[in-house]
């Protein structure tokens, strides 16, 4: 490989920043002027409140004193463009979860309503002998939230796991908290119990008589 030096002065030197994304290491960058290579391009800061009428005036002085077509890009666009992946990403990611907690909240719910079912004539029994309606509910919401927990002991490391190789695809990236994880878990666990709550507050509510006839 053939390599081209060119001679000029140094005018400045900036501090380190990323002109690519999080995904790549700050490299090194060199911004050049050349009298010979003629002027195409140039970055303006403008005020975002008035972006129309700062375009307008630079294309105004572009259209004066350069020959070439004037067509401009904003940087927010550009960081659209280098992080579309890890969007188009997130959005799967959101509607996948989204349709498993659907599907998961229609299992627990039938679930539910087939525990309760077996379960009239002892809930009746249990009445009958001085139970209350939030000791019959706390009896019969412990199974599930015994499901909820050993689903999210599982579900966890494998959950760390994926996160962690992800994230290793950033050369700049945040550690994992572990509060994420419980919070996650006691959401997890709230929408269980606010999903099978319609079975289990009716049937401790329920006239212990007719649980008893229960056939």
């Amino acid at each position: 490989m053939v390599s081209q030096r060119f001679s000029g002065t140094i005018i400045g030197v900036a501090k380190d920043f990323n002109f690519n994304s999080l995904h790549y290491k700050i490299n090194t960058l060199q911004m050049s002027v050349h009298p010979d290579w003629g002027y195409d391009e140039m970055s303006v800061k403008i005020d975002g409140s008035h972006a129309e009428e700062a375009v307008a005036f630079v294309k105004n002085l572009w259209d004066q004193h350069i020959t070439y077509p004037f067509d401009y890009s904003f940087l927010d666009e550009h960081f659209e463009r280098l992080y579309r992946s890890d969007k188009q990403m997130a959005s799967v990611v959101t509607i996948m979860a989204g349709l498993a907690i659907l599907i998961s909240c229609l299992g627990l719910f039938g679930l539910a309503a087939i525990t309760t079912a077996r379960k009239t004539k002892e809930i009746g029994i249990r009445k009958v002998l001085g139970a209350s309606e939030t000791q019959i509910t706390v009896l019969l919401s412990k199974n599930f939230t015994l499901l909820v927990v050993v689903s999210f002991v599982i579900a966890s490391p494998v959950t760390y796991w994926l996160l962690t190789k992800w994230l290793e695809s950033f050369a700049y990236r945040i550690d994992i908290n572990l509060l994420v994880f419980a919070l996650g878990g006691l959401v997890a666990l709230l929408i269980a119990l606010i999903t099978i709550s319609y079975h289990t507050v009716r049937s401790a509510r329920a006239n212990p008589v007719k649980s008893l006839r229960y056939e």
